[in-house]
């Protein structure tokens, strides 16, 4: 789906593009305008490639790529664990989103592919002449992969069981799992990929700004892919401004957020997160069912809900494909929820216990991962692992849940003196000026490898100023030259 996309949350800079005619109104299906066939384009002139790159020894790979900063590395062999070549295998470094790998082998052995979670519509009261007696309570399972489609589709059901309304109030739960405002209160407030996490979520609990050229016409709505209803959780006005990009207050009444004027100056859009996703939830909900002639009150919160049969259930799609979803586009929301979700089956409650939980959980299968985990995502800069921990965890616990299945084909080409690898599958993380590749290797000549590698400039990464986030200066090409050591290692090794 669309809101999976980490483009969604990029730059305003990379964002800015021109908005359709307008937002469909609720429970209204998109159109998309037919695209006239291109030209033809004159025909060009075949292009030399470049001479491939001759590769020396795996130092002497480090000492070109020029990087401030640490870097770590194994490669392991994947049946015995034997190390092949390592360079500071033990020393803890900040694993970025190469956590999620972590994450998907723990909620994996804890709740295993086909868990699904629940998101219900529980009645307070008897149903009569179709209204509801008591009240309606919007109840979430702690399901991260719920969106507005989910819930147009929960009121359609609503609607064809009669119910035209509720005599009492409409409630929303969200205590399935522990409410965290953000996931590291580190990051500017306004960024997309750092959003609450609750046990009623909603779009990653994301909400979508569009504009018109100079910041005319600013708007809120939580689009999916069929309804794009507007929404009353939040508010912004623009301010004559150069810096933050952004300020945020999620205090009583609306999210309230401001806006820099000029980073406004053509018409865009960019998902916002949100700090109060239950009725976020709640408030879509709401206006999705009045498009269906079901009249609800305000959403207000209310406790944990009684048993009883639900008027409505939508389930989500089993673990396995949120997991694999969630490594591909590295969705930070996702792993925080499966993650307490995973806790929680134990009995373990509490977003710093359940991080410390997997930690330990993990530690004890392969004997440490040399440091500890914050959080289940990366996000946290203080979470901390080493090369030779993850090498382990990948070798020893992968397999046995079939990690390799669920991260992403990494094609990587044969240099001018080494045969390309047969196959490489594998997880990125990033943040500023730290970098990370974790995964499985096939050589040329068929041997099965894990690698792990892990480049870190610390002081740098501390030393961005909020003025700075969106581009921290030296970042791209820091993270470029990180990124092609990485594929030259594996060049080597494959």
């Amino acid at each position: 789906m669309s809101l999976t996309r980490r483009g969604l949350v990029g730059g305003l800079a990379a964002l800015t593009v021109g908005l359709a005619a307008g937002v469909a109104a609720p429970a209204l299906a998109e159109t998309k305008k037919k695209k006239k066939k291109p030209a033809k384009k004159p025909a060009k002139k075949p292009v030399a490639k470049p001479a491939p790159v001759v590769l020396g020894t795996a130092e002497e790979i480090v000492a070109a790529a020029g990087l401030s900063g640490l870097v770590s590395y194994v490669l392991a062999d994947r049946a015995t664990g034997a190390i092949i070549e390592q360079r500071d295998a033990d020393r803890p470094m900040p694993p970025a989103s190469t956590a999620k790998t972590l994450t998907t082998i723990y909620a994996l052995a804890a709740l295993g592919q086909d868990y699904r979670f629940t998101t219900d519509l529980l009645p307070l009261g008897p149903v009569s002449g179709g209204r509801v007696a008591g009240g309606l309570l919007l109840a979430g399972g702690g399901d991260p992969t719920l969106s507005t489609d989910d819930l147009g589709d929960m009121v359609a059901e609503l609607a064809a069981r009669g119910v035209k309304g509720t005599d009492g109030r409409f409630g929303v739960w969200g205590g399935a799992l522990p409410y965290l405002p953000s996931i590291d209160p580190g990051q500017p407030c306004w960024m997309g990929y750092d959003p609450s996490v609750g046990g009623l979520n909603l779009n990653f609990n994301r909400v979508n700004l569009s504009w018109e050229p100079g910041g005319t016409a600013m708007a809120f709505d939580a689009r999916g892919e069929r309804f794009a209803p507007a929404t009353r959780i939040a508010a912004i006005s623009a301010e004559a401004r150069e810096s933050p990009l952004f300020t945020c207050d999620a205090g009583a009444g609306a999210e309230r957020f401001t806006v820099a004027a000029p980073a406004l100056g053509r018409a865009g859009s960019r998902w916002l997160p949100v700090r109060r996703p239950d009725l976020y939830a709640g408030d879509v909900f709401r206006t999705l069912a009045a498009a269906q002639g079901i009249g609800l009150p305000a959403p207000e919160r209310m406790g944990a809900p009684a048993s009883g049969a639900p008027l409505v259930r939508h389930q989500s799609a089993p673990l396995g494909a949120i997991l694999r979803d969630m490594l591909k586009y590295s969705t930070n929301m996702t792993a925080e929820a499966v993650g307490m979700t995973a806790s929680a089956s134990v009995g373990v409650t509490g977003h710093d216990a359940s991080a410390a939980s997997m930690s330990q959980w993990v530690s004890r299968q392969i004997g440490g991962v040399g440091g500890h985990l914050v959080d289940h995502s990366g996000l946290g800069p203080a979470s901390r692992v080493t090369a030779a921990g993850m090498a382990r965890a990948l070798g020893t616990l992968g397999p046995k849940v079939g990690l390799p299945g669920f991260l992403k084909e990494v094609r990587i080409e044969a240099a001018a003196d080494r045969a390309a690898p047969q196959r490489v599958v594998a997880k990125t993380g990033t943040l500023d000026f730290v970098s990370g590749l974790v995964g499985y290797l096939t050589t040329a000549t068929g041997q099965e490898r894990v690698f792990a590698i892990y480049a870190a400039d610390l002081p740098r990464h501390d030393a961005v100023t909020l003025a700075e986030a969106e581009a921290p200066p030296g970042l791209s090409a820091w993270l470029g030259r990180a990124r092609r050591m990485q594929t030259q290692l594996l060049q080597v090794w494959g």
